[in-house]
């Protein structure tokens, strides 16, 4: 990384079974899969992998955030999976598309082991620097 910033390269989500898991983030998140061996499917989301571990431990402890490019396509998606998340999030459905106060239009999934995912319009991104 520039100037010795360390970077963000693989997250891990826990999943009590690797191929059923597999099989609902490449549908989710509408590609392939990569099986590298010890237990783990990998996702190439840009520079970062998201990396699915079979195990039995708990879910992860909050979101993971992914921009997308056509958010309406992968909400279709996900009420096709029957993931979305019914939690309210700053009194909003967090499973319906919403626009948040810091100006980003995302919602929000469960997957079958628990781990929680957040889905945002890649053009409304708040990355703090604006």
């Amino acid at each position: 990384m520039a100037d010795g910033v360390p970077g963000i390269f693989r997250i891990i989500a826990p999943v009590s079974d690797l191929d059923a898991a597999a099989d609902f983030y490449g549908r989710l998140l509408g590609m392939e899969s990569r099986m590298v061996g010890g237990g783990r499917c990998y996702f190439d989301c840009g520079p970062v992998i998201l990396a699915l571990l079979a195990n039995s431990g708990a879910p992860i402890a909050d979101y993971i955030y992914f921009s997308v490019q056509d958010l309406e396509a992968v909400h279709t998606r996900a009420g096709e999976l029957g993931c979305l998340a019914t939690e309210q999030i700053h009194g909003n459905d967090s499973g319906r598309i919403n626009t948040y106060p810091w100006g980003e239009r995302s919602f929000y999934v469960r997957d079958p082991y628990g781990n929680g995912l957040c889905f945002v319009d890649e053009n409304t991104l708040f990355t703090g620097r604006r």
